[in-house]
């Protein structure tokens, strides 16, 4: 009887310590795929970037076009996205 109380009492540890695990199950990024190289920049109306966190494991960054055309998703590896990260971090530095 205690082998089998012992034995929930694992299971039950077990199952909390896989569940409380970040990146187990799935993943709720808002880009699929590498995203966009490139987007006109007197078309952007909006950008969001949201950090690494548990619910996605990777740094994205999103932009929302002017005139109702939608968001897009931007590779975060390519010169472009770079070049926005870092005008939006010169900007915050400066406004602090």
């Amino acid at each position: 009887m205690k082998t089998v109380a012992a034995l929930l009492v694992f299971a039950s540890l077990a199952i909390v310590a896989i569940e409380g695990k970040p990146g187990i199950g799935i993943q709720r990024c808002l880009c699929r795929g590498a995203g966009l190289k490139m987007v006109k920049p007197k078309l952007i109306a909006k950008v969001e970037i949201h950090p690494i966190s548990p619910s996605c494991g990777h740094l994205e960054v999103v932009v929302t076009l002017k005139n109702g055309e939608g968001r897009r998703c931007l590779n975060t590896d390519s010169l472009f996205t770079k070049n926005i990260i870092e005008r939006i971090a010169k900007k915050t530095r400066s406004a602090q």
